[in-house]
């Protein structure tokens, strides 16, 4: 179990915000924390720490008028820690590059490949060509419907799809990527708590990497994920944290992975 760290962007701001109430419309989201500082602050205090293959995230669309100025912090971030960061949000076969050049591990991609409700397998294989395998993160965020069951959202977490999380989707896709991403978006940033019965089915799955991150509050809620997902979940925390106006201290976080660990 590792801490992945996170950056989130929106509207040229490192903000936490409240994921479900994201809109593209008027470039609105409910805020938890909104800094002061820029994204290379951020970006070099986890490479101080060495915390590696933590995410950055551009919330807003490349039809929004932050978004000019959103990509700048972004690549702010990755000049800072140089391959020691992923980054996601409209990312495409023909953008992808540009992020890795500029100093980015890996590319998180939803949206591009989950179009029109399932996995667009052309693009999937595209991208995964174009970046590598070993380059690419499939974000496979998602919220439950009534049927009970947790389905991938895309665009910004707006839309639904109708592939369902299980462990036979991560199957098939981790022939394409080397990691998955994980938004509970019913929890994020609502320091509600961490979605149990979604981590227990993460936690089915023993492949690739996959870091959870939603509604962790506490450090008992580490101890939790640590359990429900049979320890192979890596994980972020953004609201909750006291860098980001939380109550839970950076380097307390940094101690419970490693006695965790041991």
């Amino acid at each position: 179990m590792n801490f992945r760290p996170c950056i989130d962007i929106h509207n040229g701001k490192v903000k936490q915000i409240v994921g479900s109430s994201l809109r593209d419309e008027g470039n609105k989201a409910t805020e938890n924390f909104v800094s002061e500082k820029n994204a290379d602050y951020y970006a070099g205090l986890y490479r101080e720490n060495d915390l590696k293959g933590g995410h950055i995230i551009l919330l807003n669309s490349k039809d929004s008028k932050f978004y000019v100025e959103t990509k700048r912090q972004a690549f702010l971030a990755l000049s800072a820690y140089k391959n020691g960061m992923q980054i996601g949000g409209g990312i495409n076969d023909e953008n992808a590059m540009e992020f890795i050049e500029a100093g980015a591990s890996h590319v998180i991609v939803t949206s591009y490949v989950f179009k029109d409700g399932k996995v667009n397998y052309d693009n999937l294989e595209k991208i995964s060509k174009t970046v590598g395998k070993d380059r690419l993160v499939l974000d496979v965020s998602c919220r439950k419907k009534d049927d009970g069951k947790y389905y991938v959202v895309t665009d910004r977490w707006q839309k639904f799809t109708n592939e369902e999380v299980n462990v036979g989707l991560f199957g098939t896709l981790a022939k394409y990527c080397d990691e998955f991403l994980v938004h509970a978006v019913d929890v994020e940033g609502k320091n509600s708590g961490i979605d149990t019965e979604l981590v227990k089915i993460l936690g089915e799955y023993d492949g690739i990497p996959i870091t959870y991150a939603g509604g962790i509050r506490m450090l008992g809620d580490i101890d939790v994920l640590n359990e429900y997902g049979k320890g192979r979940l890596d994980f972020t925390i953004g609201s909750s944290l006291d860098i980001f106006g939380g109550n839970l201290k950076f380097g307390e976080i940094i101690e419970k992975c490693v006695e965790i660990q041991n």
